[in-house]
């Protein structure tokens, strides 16, 4: 076993030696003040991997390996300066003070696992494992089905627009309004589906043109459901002003609106999924109900204001929307390689 002591002394030394003295080494190490005290304060918080993160912690490591081959029970004494032993145990005193305060004032975090929203926990309670993201095809097929039903609506309401239709109880214009507001909800719906299907089974972006059509086919669908009724409203010669006006001005409304719900702001390539569950397979990550990011840790400054994160694993993130990974997370852990927030 390797000892590690904290011995004060008037500098930064570093002593290694046998249980026999058969190797005594003492060693002098010239640091910044900055160093000597995230090296102290690592030290004096049992941080193995902090600890092992400053440079010159490495530097007595590889100067000890041999030593600890020769005794397993070799000792490695670190001294350091006694007056930034006692600045650093008041700042800890102090912080130790006003965390304490605080602590009331702290609101606690609840988990809900991604697979049930009902589900909540603090943050000293065990977690509930996520359950898969689940398959894409039903989706797909439903939005199919909602955006071949949207297609009829525009059938009706251009069929109502003609006269060809007519529901007795209810007058011309708010038939014509009730279908295309319909018509907008069904293809706003079906988008969204596709959407969630993709984020669980996304495409490959080496054909750009195909990854883009792929992503917004809602947004083709929503064009296809609008802008022929749009023309044939337009170039109709018999209909009466007022209604075709108001005819006109409704639809594009819901073109414009449906567009905007239709287009994936967000998209995620088979690439992008691959790299994320490559680099942080195992690893349960964060977000929240209006998060557009996923965190490596519940501790994040970013999320600090929010009482409620939901827990899973990439694949989940993912598939809830969450593509990127947060900037401040990434470089605690110094990860690469994956998609970022922008």
């Amino acid at each position: 076993m390797l000892f590690i002591n904290s011995n004060v002394a008037p500098s930064v030394t570093v002593n290694i030696k046998t249980m026999d003295n058969s190797v005594n080494e003492e060693m002098i190490f010239c640091m910044s003040y900055g160093e000597k005290v995230n090296l102290y304060n690592a030290f004096m918080e049992e941080n193995l991997e902090k600890w092992l993160q400053e440079k010159k912690v490495r530097e007595i490591v590889e100067i000890a390996k041999d030593v600890y081959t020769v005794d397993k029970n070799a000792t490695i004494t670190f001294g350091f300066d006694s007056d930034l032993v006692q600045e650093q145990e008041k700042q800890r005193e102090n912080i130790s003070i006003f965390k304490e305060e605080n602590m009331a004032e702290k609101k606690t975090k609840k988990y809900v696992a991604a697979d049930d929203s009902t589900q909540t926990a603090t943050r000293q309670q065990p977690r509930k494992e996520a359950k898969p993201v689940g398959n894409p095809g039903p989706l797909r097929f439903g939005a199919v089905v909602l955006w071949i039903l949207a297609l009829a609506l525009e059938v009706c309401a251009l069929m109502v627009f003609l006269g060809k239709l007519d529901l007795k109880f209810i007058a011309q214009i708010p038939q014509l309004i009730g279908f295309l507001v319909l018509d907008l909800i069904a293809v706003i719906v079906g988008a969204q589906l596709w959407k969630k299907a993709n984020h669980i089974d996304p495409i490959s972006e080496k054909n750009q043109l195909k990854f883009w059509l792929w992503n917004n086919m809602g947004l083709i669908a929503m064009a296809i459901c609008f802008f022929p009724f749009i023309i044939l409203v337009l170039t109709n010669k018999n209909a009466d002003k007022k209604t075709k006006t108001i005819a006109t001005v409704a639809a594009v409304i819901c073109l414009l609106i449906g567009g905007v719900a239709s287009y994936d702001w967000n998209p995620v390539s088979e690439e992008m999924k691959a790299a994320a569950m490559d680099v942080l397979e195992g690893e349960t990550v964060y977000w929240t109900t209006f998060g557009k990011v996923y965190h490596t840790h519940d501790d994040c400054s970013h999320l600090n204001q929010s009482e409620t994160l939901t827990y899973g694993t990439v694949e989940q993130a993912i598939a809830a929307n969450r593509v990127r990974l947060c900037k401040t997370c990434a470089k605690r852990d110094n990860v690469s390689g994956v998609a970022l927030e922008d």
